[in-house]
């Protein structure tokens, strides 16, 4: 998969590169990134890629021309991208679901806005899609930039030593992930549940789901309007809810029957 990251900061970029799950990706040839600098697409001798507003205003928007020519670079350079993204607070929600439909292209750009913004036609006429991570508002593109890409190179396959992990990942289907444990068995005080070392594995499954649905329930309600579930974990939650003392059924939530279905 290729990735090209346009932005007036590439070693804010590289510097994440040359760690983690992202440096093993690049290094297994998994994913190949490219940074660009957006300096290098202007043709003044100061290198500027802003203007004040029109209108008026505070601050400084990013210039239309440079950003048209670093795609006309990457489109000759590297082929037609899949997808061109342009992190900015009006995008669309960025979610899990999101980063799985990235992992099946084979080439995403992304456009790091600056100051104020860039100009709309930036938005109109290169970028296929605008999308946020959340609702604040950051100093550039680059986070969000850096966020996809590792949202999305940990997908790949042979990007994780085991590749369960990925599936057993928060939002996957929903639901947030249960609590994870590790030695000592205790410490100050605080114990490990007995079922963790019980050595009894369905036992240790259902506990494992039955916190997963707890947890979501607790912290995040909202996710189990569309998660989904399957007739036990559909019957443990609508156990947690009455447990609790809550009225009527729990949210309702997608069922599946077979593996098929959880995409």
């Amino acid at each position: 998969m290729q990735f090209d990251i346009v932005t007036i900061f590439p070693r804010m970029v590289e510097g994440l590169l040359a760690e983690g799950i992202l440096a093993r990706s690049v290094e297994r040839e998994l994913v190949r990134v490219r940074t660009h600098d957006l300096r290098d697409f202007t043709t003044d001798r100061h290198r500027v890629v802003d203007d004040a507003p029109f209108g008026g205003g505070p601050g400084m928007v990013l210039k239309p021309e440079p950003f048209f020519r670093a795609m006309e670079y990457i489109r000759e350079t590297f082929g037609v991208p899949d997808a061109v993204l342009l992190p900015t607070p009006a995008g669309t929600r960025f979610t899990h679901r999101e980063a799985r439909r990235l992992s099946g292209l084979g080439h995403v750009v992304v456009l790091c806005g600056r100051y104020e913004g860039v100009d709309e036609r930036v938005c109109e006429a290169l970028a296929t899609e605008e999308i946020s991570i959340g609702d604040y508002v950051l100093s550039g593109g680059e986070l969000p930039a850096l966020v996809v890409l590792d949202a999305v190179a940990r997908l790949l396959p042979g990007a994780l030593g085991d590749e369960q992990s990925a599936e057993q990942d928060s939002f996957v289907r929903g639901v947030l992930d249960c609590p994870h444990y590790t030695r000592p068995a205790a410490f100050r005080g605080l114990a490990v549940p007995d079922v963790l070392v019980s050595g009894h594995h369905a036992a240790i499954a259902r506990w494992r789901t039955r916190e997963a649905l707890r947890r979501t329930l607790d912290r995040r309600p909202d996710l189990l309007a569309t998660a989904t579930l399957d007739e036990g974990e559909r019957a443990i939650l609508d156990d947690l809810v009455k447990k609790r003392g809550g009225a009527g059924e729990a949210p309702a939530a997608g069922r599946r029957s077979t593996s098929d279905e959880r995409d």
